[in-house]
């Protein structure tokens, strides 16, 4: 049995489930506030009370999507799944170089609206040292036998890329997805600036472009090239089943997640240039995802976001009357605002 996993290790479980909890296994299970049976709540007041859909279903409602405005979980029960394959996943890690980025991107644009529920994609656009060069790292995840898998996979895998292609339980996926960068991705004491867009759309001309833009970067500041470009494809079919109204999370039909990770060697320093001159770039490429996302504006999932992101555009204009109302109801002085705080009124914003 297994419960869903995010796709890395460092935040807490809990921590992960009050946003919702994307990861490679959505397709299949869904979010992992989907698999949250009850939880038991300290509230602003100091009460402790449970929550599940039989017991304070609106404070339960809330939990999942927006949980860190109403309350602290000191424990939770979650559903747990059937191992798919035994358990047994396909991870391959695909190196592509510059001149077949082009192609990489419209073999990943074709599986747009189509991802299989077995399969989870993560793209990273990244410096190569080694080669002085810009390149991508695609970690290609199939949740099912290897035979499977490799029919899936074969678009991508006649582009010929670099490939170290192995089969791992489970619960070393994570540590072991696009060659171990979650060890890098929770390092402690880092400086990485963000900035995130959902899609729902895959572009491959906005992916070819945020690819160049990002190597016209490197070249021109070599201490900024700890930074990174982060794309997580991951299937949706279990997630979008889950009706809308069923918790506050707003986008089950978001079908990925692009992230630029600026990092330079004075740790984004203030008044370094190249820390400036990425975080510029890191609103322009924002800005070009969100006009080909699929969605209205820029939408951006809550765990994910910045905080310079609208109200609506973290928790969804249809969701946020409701949120407030709960906020008012469990939390009126604002106890629990350090993270993406929410209002007691709604006005649109």
């Amino acid at each position: 049995m297994k419960t869903e996993s995010p796709s890395i290790s460092c935040p807490g479980y809990v921590g992960v489930t009050v946003g919702s909890g994307v990861g490679r296994f959505t397709g299949l299970f869904g979010l992992v506030a989907d698999a949250l049976v009850s939880a038991r709540v300290v509230t602003a007041d100091g009460r402790v009370v449970q929550a599940s859909r039989s017991q304070n279903a609106d404070l339960f409602w809330g939990l999942r999507g927006a949980g860190a405005n109403l309350g602290v979980i000191t424990s939770a029960t979650y559903k747990a799944h059937k191992l798919v394959n035994q358990g047994q996943i396909l991870n391959a890690d695909l190196i592509f170089p510059a001149n077949k980025s082009r192609q990489y991107f419209d073999v990943l644009a074709s599986f747009s609206g189509r991802m299989p529920a077995k399969l989870a994609v993560t793209t990273l656009i990244v410096y190569d040292p080694a080669a002085q060069a810009t390149q991508i790292i695609g970690n290609w995840v199939y949740i099912g036998p290897k035979e499977e898998a490799l029919r899936v996979m074969a678009p991508i895998l006649a582009l010929k890329p670099v490939a170290n292609m192995q089969v791992v339980p489970w619960n070393k996926l994570v540590s072991t997805a696009a060659g171990g960068v979650d060890t890098l991705l929770c390092q402690k004491n880092l400086s990485h600036n963000t900035y995130w867009a959902n899609l729902r759309n895959l572009s491959a001309s906005t992916f070819q472009a945020t690819f160049d833009k990002m190597d016209g970067f490197f070249q021109k500041y070599p201490e900024a090239r700890g930074s990174s470009i982060n794309l997580e494809t991951f299937p949706n079919q279990a997630m979008a089943a889950v009706p809308d109204d069923a918790s506050a999370y707003p986008w089950r039909d978001a079908r990925g997640h692009i992230q630029i990770g600026v990092m330079t060697d004075s740790g984004n320093a203030a008044g370094d240039p190249a820390a400036e001159a990425g975080d510029g770039l890191a609103r322009e490429l924002r800005d070009s995802w969100a006009a080909t996302s699929g969605y209205a504006e820029l939408s951006v999932y809550v765990n994910y976001a910045r905080g310079d992101e609208k109200l609506r555009q973290r928790y969804g204009s249809r969701k946020l009357p409701r949120l407030a109302g709960l906020k008012r109801k469990w939390d009126p002085r604002n106890v629990f605002a350090y993270n993406n705080a929410l209002p007691t009124e709604y006005h649109g914003e």
